[in-house]
């Protein structure tokens, strides 16, 4: 059975949550996430007005598009989880299912990362927490230990095929994971070494990633690795890419689907 596929928006993320919606029923998608929250504070954000989620939804519902999950929190000292509240409204007025996370080391992480999960819980949400090698919680094992220490029930490990290789992690360790622990995955490929620098690691994923078979990172592993329920995006900015959007989307969901489906990419 072939997977249903989600486009992310930071793919495309001069798009609005509506023009994104219409791209990813153009180009095959079945559902998006949606960057309701800004990375850093007045941080490109697309979180619509009351009046506006209605519209929103229509939209959906005519493209035949779902909601899956919004992005990105960063959780750290300075985020008061009740700032949230707004866009998880939102995603669960929209049907959607998860929020994006990753966090910083900071005293009272585990507390704080409890009282995002517990908020999103009481919207019907869960919450996905991804690695990245330039914040506090920089390795799969950390993104695991964390999760324990909460004690949050509705939280799992997000599979950034990314993030995860490039903070240690191995197809190996998605498929060794305790059951529940991996939900949600996004994919992307990217040359096989890794950057030296923080600074190329950061442009390397806020632009540098590829689609699936143009890259090196072992992608066909970590897809077989993952639990067969797992929700599968596709996570892929360029700054490099000079096609429109609808041919760069097509291209993309052409990629992924080969490599999901095990074809040659």
């Amino acid at each position: 059975m072939t997977r249903k596929l989600g486009l992310g928006h930071f793919t495309f993320l001069d798009l609005s949550p509506t023009e994104l919606v219409r791209l990813a029923r153009q180009s095959g998608f079945d559902f998006v996430g949606l960057r309701f929250h800004p990375v850093a504070p007045g941080g490109l954000h697309y979180l619509p007005a009351t009046q506006d989620v209605s519209e929103l939804r229509r939209v959906m519902e005519g493209e035949g598009v779902a909601l899956y999950d919004i992005e990105t929190v960063v959780i750290d000292r300075t985020l008061d989880p009740r700032s949230l509240i707004p866009a998880m409204d939102a995603a669960a007025e929209l049907g959607g299912r998860r929020v994006n996370t990753c966090a910083d080391l900071f005293d009272g992480l585990p507390d704080r990362f409890a009282q995002v999960c517990a908020l999103a819980q009481e919207r019907g949400l869960g919450v996905d927490l991804e690695c990245m090698a330039w914040r506090g919680i920089d390795s799969p094992q950390a993104c695991l230990e964390l999760i324990d220490q909460s004690g949050a029930s509705n939280a799992a490990y997000l599979v950034d095929a990314l993030h995860h290789l490039r903070c240690g992690g191995t197809p190996q360790g998605i498929a060794a994971m305790p059951e529940g622990r991996v939900v949600s995955a996004q994919l992307c490929d990217a040359p096989a070494k890794r950057p030296s620098t923080t600074d190329d690691l950061i442009a390397e994923a806020r632009g540098g990633r590829l689609l699936p078979g143009e890259g090196g990172l072992p992608l066909r592993e970590i897809v077989a690795a993952l639990p067969a329920e797992t929700i599968v995006s596709v996570e892929l900015p360029s700054a490099d890419d000079p096609r429109p959007p609808a041919e760069r989307a097509r291209a993309i969901h052409s990629a992924t689907t080969a490599l999901l489906e095990g074809q040659p990419t």
